[in-house]
């Protein structure tokens, strides 16, 4: 980025600007501490009820694991035995880090490193998880033809029972105004009242002796950060630094069991909770919610009485957001693929409105986005709530943030979010509360179940040739489900229509299978205590977030491959069925014949010349949405596992947030009647496919907007791409406010982000990535360092369409 760019915002503090080169050159390798305590606990643990053993697994954990302190942190607590590294969760699964063990650090992308020492500590204590990880039970669990759609790639969950749920943001705002201390006593005054001759409060006892077990282990693993402090403080010559160390000691002295009462203070209690819940599951999306709400009043409180300046706020944030990078994850290769990047999805929301429907931006909404531009990462992933009433001056400095070319901020859409979840039962206040979650996904903080979105992936254009071979996967010869015909004997569009009615409701009904195995057995073998201690109304109601203690649960299964759908139906509509080019058996011949020989590629030729979705062309358009709704429709007849169980909600909405799927799901996809080739990527997201969008990015808003927005409450994920160069003209800064004003106003679009970066560049860093050591670019509705991901993923963000504006 060019200096001018880099100097809007100002430079983070010297000692912030040597941290994050320390990061940002930091080599992730395995951890394996966490696996071996994890190991011994359960093996000594295995008469314990889940609740218990997990809670003793959490405290050993915070108690026994490596500690240390940055020379130049002012906020303290680390995830592994060093930066940037991953530790291993055996509960989850443990089959595939042995079996990949030696390919970790030869991936083609999302590199990791492991010593032989570490490998062999693996391979001692793999015997003891054999067929007792959540991966091996939910794998056993599927109903046999249920697990066909999962083995064939058609329903895709695997990060479902190889991780932990998280996608939730807890109640950081409750917890530094009256800090752990209290949990504690609510959680005692519940126990103490219980009725055990009632067996299901038995049950509700072994959750609140966890409670408190997991708040002594988070007490003790303040306790040795602020001894660890003061020992350090000891030893240090520079009287400044003594002064630091011996006030990072005095905090973690007090928080987060004491409430907050400064900045300083709640910003390291917020990350050492963040921090731990990282710890106790190896769940992503875990989010910070609308830090600039609950941190505000502890940042006014310090400006007016001098505790603090501005400059002192700004380097506790980088501060903050350094720290939130450290955390890192390692992932099967199979779901990296779904993951490109090694994404924590770690949320931070700024903006929106207060519960009286005002303007909730403040002075801190914006030291967010300076610091966050500063720090220039992939974490957090900083989201900008938007409604009418948010002023021309932030949304400048919002579009200033996003010329720093890092694809932040997200915008998500007050005037469409907030009546949808009122719609589903949300109160006024909570709706007016929610933040982002992960990538675009939306929710209550503190009040919300795992998961509102990213249960499974569902694969559109697979589907469709599923209902186009009469029910049977053309690419394996199996048969999945009923059709009515063959392709090649369908006299009409409707018949196809008919087909696909038949076969994505069968699909969806079998996500809904696929969700609620993974589930199931999530609840019987893992418990997050932590996570659901700071949720409401877990400690109320006795129960933990997979129980149904959360108040709402909503969640959403993700649809992948929108644009492809939309683009299919469309060229077999008009080629096919109205202007008669292409016989039915001719367009699945060449389909089956990936497109090879003359003939056929004619053929694609003439797929790809009908009409594309992203144009504003409601003939494409208006296709996609009946086909979306048919999915929607038959999603409203299920419920997930904690309906009936005390949330509100309990059910399903659509969600389109795909993350980097349309790689992986791409590559087992069989060429598509859009003129896709078989293996080529799907369309991200909703946004149109590569390059089909030729008439910029106002016809591509007006056609996400057709949408049945309303209905697809799990995110409506749109990237849009420009070149710096068209963003250094201020009218065009101008115009893409407008341009985003016009979306969310009048076209009630729910989501945008952009990327900045031009198609040279990407391509200069695929042959010298030594040059482009800080490239990030927005992957799905996430940013990744471009030199970590795969190059098919590369190739995929280099062939994004340029907008003009």
């Amino acid at each position: 980025m060019s200096k001018v760019i880099e100097n809007y915002f100002g430079e983070m503090t010297g000692r912030m600007r040597k941290f994050r080169e320390e990061l940002v050159d930091t080599k992730p390798y395995i951890c394996v501490e966490r696996a071996l305590i994890t190991t011994k606990v359960y093996q000594e643990n295995q008469d314990q009820p889940l609740a218990i053993k997990r809670a003793i697994m959490l405290k050993n954990i915070l108690e026994g694991m490596s500690i240390f302190i940055e020379p130049q942190t002012l906020i303290v607590g680390n995830q592994a035995s060093s930066n940037r590294s991953a530790p291993i969760f055996p509960e989850y699964a443990m089959q595939w880090v042995i079996d990949e063990l030696d390919q970790f650090e030869h991936r083609d992308g999302d590199v990791f490193y492991i010593t032989e020492e570490n490998k062999r500590k693996l391979r001692d204590i793999a015997p003891f998880w054999e067929h007792n990880t959540v991966l091996d039970r939910g794998l056993a669990a599927f109903p046999p033809h249920s697990k066909l759609y999962y083995d064939l790639g058609i329903i895709k969950s695997e990060g479902n029972i190889t991780s932990g749920d998280a996608h939730c943001a807890v109640d950081y705002g409750r917890m530094l105004q009256v800090g752990l201390k209290d949990y504690e006593r609510r959680t005692k005054e519940k126990l103490e009242a219980l009725d055990l001759t009632d067996y299901k409060n038995i049950k509700k006892s072994y959750f609140y002796r966890a409670i408190l077990i997991v708040i002594e282990g988070v007490r003790a693993f303040a306790a040795r950060y602020s001894k660890l402090a003061d020992e350090t403080a000891a030893q240090e010559k520079d009287p400044v630094r003594r002064a630091e160390l011996l006030e990072i000691s005095r905090i973690l002295a007090k928080v987060p069991y004491e409430p907050a009462s400064s900045f300083h203070e709640a910003v390291q209690s917020v990350w050492l909770i963040h921090l731990i819940l990282q710890i106790e599951s190896n769940g992503h999306s875990l989010s910070y919610g609308r830090m600039d709400q609950y941190l505000y009043p502890f940042y006014e409180a310090d400006i007016r009485s001098g505790k603090i300046d501005d400059d002192r706020a700004d380097e506790l944030l980088c501060n903050l957001w350094l720290k939130t990078y450290t955390i890192n994850k390692v992932r099967s290769w199979s779901h990296t693929q779904f993951s490109a990047g090694s994404p924590l999805y770690q949320n931070v929301t700024v903006g929106g409105q207060t519960t009286d429907e005002k303007d909730a931006t403040n002075k801190l909404s914006r030291l967010i986005l300076k610091s966050v531009a500063q720090c220039h990462l992939t974490q957090p992933n900083l989201t900008v709530r938007y409604h009418k009433g948010l002023t021309h001056e932030f949304m400048r400095e919002c579009v200033e943030v996003i010329r720093y070319g890092f694809g932040m901020p997200a915008f998500n859409n007050d005037e469409i979010i907030i009546p949808s979840f009122i719609k589903y039962g949300v109160s006024h206040d909570d709706a007016y509360n929610y933040s982002a979650i992960g990538c675009v996904e939306t929710a209550v903080p503190g009040k919300w179940g795992y998961r509102c979105t990213g249960m499974s992936f569902l694969n559109f254009p697979k589907a469709l040739l599923i209902a186009m071979n009469n029910g049977v996967d053309p690419a394996s010869g199996e048969r999945v489900c009923e059709g009515t015909m063959h392709f090649k004997d369908m006299k009409s569009f409707d018949d196809l229509l008919e087909s696909w009615d038949k076969v994505i409701r069968e699909m969806c009904r079998q996500c809904t299978i696929i969700d609620a195995t993974c589930d199931m057995v999530l609840e019987h073998d893992t418990a997050d205590i932590l996570c659901s201690a700071l949720t409401d109304d877990c400690i109320e109601r006795g129960l933990n977030m997979k129980e149904g203690g959360s108040v709402y649960d909503f969640i959403s299964d993700l649809q992948v491959g929108i644009a492809n759908l939309a683009d299919s139906l469309a060229a077999i509509k008009q080629l096919v069925y109205e202007t008669k080019q292409i016989t039915p058996a001719e367009l699945w011949e060449a389909l089956q014949a990936n497109f090879g020989g003359e003939k056929n590629e004619r053929i694609r030729k003439q797929l790809e010349a009908a009409p594309k979705y992203g144009n504003d062309d409601d003939y494409v358009d208006e296709l996609v949405v009946d086909a979306y709704n048919v999915y929607i429709d038959e999603m409203k007849k299920y419920h997930n596992t904690r309906y009936g169980r005390g949330p509100i909600g309990g059910i399903y909405y659509a969600g389109t947030s795909s993350i980097s799927a349309n790689v992986p799901q791409g590559a087992g996809t069989l060429a598509t009647p859009d003129g896709r080739k078989a293996g080529e990527p799907l369309a991200e997201g909703c946004s149109p496919s590569h390059e089909a969008d030729k008439n910029g990015p106002t016809a591509v808003f007006k056609s996400v907007a057709k949408l049945p927005t309303e209905e697809i409450t799990g995110g409506v994920l749109l990237n849009q791409k420009v070149t710096p160069q068209m963003l250094q003209k201020e009218e065009n800064r101008d115009k893409i406010i407008m341009l985003m004003r016009g979306f969310f106003n009048r076209l009630q679009g729910y989501h945008v982000q952009f990327n900045v970066v031009s198609r040279e560049t990407l391509q200069d860093a695929q042959i010298h990535p030594e040059k482009h050591r800080d490239l990030i670019v927005r992957v799905a509705g996430y940013s990744a360092f471009f030199n970590v991901l795969s190059k098919k993923t590369q190739d995929d963000i280099i062939e994004r369409t340029e907008q003009v504006i």
